[in-house]
Formats: structure tokens, C-alpha cells, sequence
């Protein structure tokens, strides 16, 4: 099975007030950190979507055996990146995409590759992560769902999509799935290293 990663990472951070993508962890970034728990996965490729920044954040992940895809329309909100990567996979040999958050540092290559075996044995479903009662990215999408994924709107990316296709999908629990959007979370995720 041929799995690309789309990392997307095109935001503003206006939460966070500076470029959160940029954030020192270790001798890494935030940024630097999540592809590298995708790198060291079963996925075959990696693709980060590049909005806000792009510029600099390129430059601080240019040692990174990764594709860039710049997404031109970030602006417009999430849905924008998932478009503009998925666009750009849609006609190469991959079988399914793996949308992923730039900014869920815990979300490691042990839970990235529970995800693709999921996807190995349910080929045709979604894989999805659960937080309480919804389900939200990480996710799983076959090629077959590429097309309904070029038709998303606005700043909740494939949330609300995810949901209304409930019955395609299987659900995974995880204690990883926590996002660094505010100054709290990020000094919250430090402490808890």
C-alpha cells in the first residue's frame, strides 16, 4: 500500500502570535519534530503544505527528506491546504493520503503507523482519530475519496466531512491527539517532556 503524509502547516498561528511551525523544542521546532515522527513511519512520502511564511519555515525544514507543496490560498482556511496537497497527489501513485497536523508533536510514528496498518486491513474505509464524541485528523482517506476532499470549504478542513461519512470510517482512540495552538499549550507541551 502506498501511503503519502500531507502535513499541513500553511497557518497563520494567530493564536500563538508568532510562527508556531518555528517553535523551539529540544534542538528542533514543532514543525521539525512532526515530520520527523512522519518520516520514521510506514508512509512512503511526506508532503508539507506551506501557506503563512513560506519562506522561512521552508528554510528551517530544508534538511528534511520532504516534498513542499506551497498553497498559494491559505488565506481561506484549512480546507485550502487539503485541496492544494491533495491537488497535487492525485495524480501519483499513491493508493491513500494520510492528512496530518503540523502542529500535534505527540502524534508519533507508533501511532502514525496503527493508522496505515488500519488502512491495510479496511483498504476501502477511512481511518480516523477520535476525540470524544467526533472524529478529526490524523486521518486516513483511499484515492477514492480524493474528489470529495477537493470540494471542502472554509477553516474546519476535513472535520465536518469526516463526520457526515461516519458510517466509512473506523475510529481510533489516542492520548496523543493534542494540538499546540496558544502559548499555554506549547508551554503545557514543554513541561510534559
Amino acid at each position: 500500500m502506498n501511503v503519502a503524509i500531507l502535513m499541513l502547516c500553511a497557518g497563520h498561528s494567530t493564536r500563538m502570535g508568532t510562527p508556531k511551525q518555528l517553535l523551539p523544542i529540544g534542538n528542533k521546532t514543532l514543525l521539525g519534530l512532526s515530520i520527523e515522527n512522519a518520516i520514521h513511519s510506514k508512509a512512503n512520502r511526506v508532503f508539507c503544505v506551506l501557506g503563512s511564511q513560506a519562506d522561512v519555515i521552508q528554510k528551517s525544514i530544508s534538511h528534511y527528506d520532504v516534498n513542499i507543496i506551497i498553497n498559494p490560498h491559505f488565506n481561506d482556511g484549512l480546507s485550502s491546504s487539503i485541496i492544494a496537497g491533495i491537488t497535487y497527489l492525485k495524480d501519483k501513485n499513491f493508493d491513500s493520503v494520510l492528512i496530518l497536523l503540523g502542529d500535534q508533536p505527540k502524534v508519533d510514528s507508533n501511532y502514525i503507523n496503527a493508522l496505515i496498518l488500519s488502512s491495510e486491513n479496511c483498504p476501502t474505509q477511512i481511518i480516523a482519530s477520535q476525540y470524544n464524541k467526533t472524529l478529526g485528523v490524523p486521518a486516513i482517506f483511499p484515492k477514492s475519496y480524493f474528489n470529495q476532499l477537493l470540494q471542502l470549504k472554509g477553516d474546519k478542513g476535513a472535520k465536518n466531512f469526516l463526520n457526515t461519512q461516519r458510517t466509512q470510517a473506523i475510529a481510533i482512540e489516542s492520548d496523543k491527539l493534542i494540538d499546540i495552538d496558544t502559548q499555554d499549550d506549547y508551554l503545557n507541551f514543554l513541561n510534559s517532556l
